[in-house]
This record gives structure tokens, sequence and C-alpha cells, in this order.
């Protein structure tokens, strides 16, 4: 029986957050203390479509590597879904790789991008 959201305290569903990585990146995230896919680029798609439908994450952040426009290629399969929320993040590939030439400068334009202003340390 479902509770009201008057009474039962405690009883809401706890949504967990999950990175969708490739291998070598996990690592970093796993250190960090947060739960990780780690999976390759021709098995990401489907990677990312059982995290949603398992119905156990609220966020999901994927690695932009792996799928460019997770929004758009989950289209079919969120239809009618308020959760999880997708959240594409950078590729480290992308901050260094050889046609980025100062990663600083790409780390601060995602900084800037992120909360609209630079952070000098």
């Amino acid at each position: 029986m479902a509770c009201p959201r008057t009474s039962c305290k405690g009883s809401w569903k706890v949504r967990k957050v999950v990175v969708l990585t490739d291998h070598e990146t996990a690592t970093g995230f796993r250190l960090a203390g947060a739960e990780v896919v780690d999976t390759t680029p021709d098995k990401a798609q489907a990677a990312l479509e059982k995290l949603i439908t398992e119905g156990d994450y609220g966020l999901i952040a994927i690695d932009t590597s792996l799928i460019a426009d997770p929004a758009t290629s989950t289209a079919r399969v969120m239809r009618g879904r308020d959760l999880p929320i997708l959240l594409p993040i950078p590729s480290l590939k992308d901050a260094f790789s050889p046609e980025t030439v100062d990663a600083k400068a790409y780390m601060g334009k995602l900084v800037r991008e992120t909360i609209g202003f630079d952070i000098k340390l």
C-alpha cells in the first residue's frame, strides 16, 4: 500500500547517482566515491537504456565520448519518465587531446559555461 505524503515517514524511494564512462576514466570517479558503470562506445547505448529502465537512478552522468547527445539517443526510452536526469559530462580525452592546445583554458571554459564566471586560483 502506498503512503500519502503526510504520513509514513521514510517511505520515499531514494534514487542513486551513477556515472557512465570508459574504463580509464572510471577509476577516477570510483576514487571520488561515485558509483560507476564502465563501458565501451559500442555498448554504451544499451548500458544507458538499462540504467534508465532499472528505475533506481535519479541522475545518470554520461561521458560525451561514449554518447554525444544522451537526451536525443534515449528519447524513446525516456518517454513518459521524469527520472533519471541525464547529465552529459565532457570527456577527459577532449580536455587533453592534441587538438586542445591548452588544457587549462579548456577547463576554464567549462567552468565559465557551467557557473557563468571565471574562477582564478
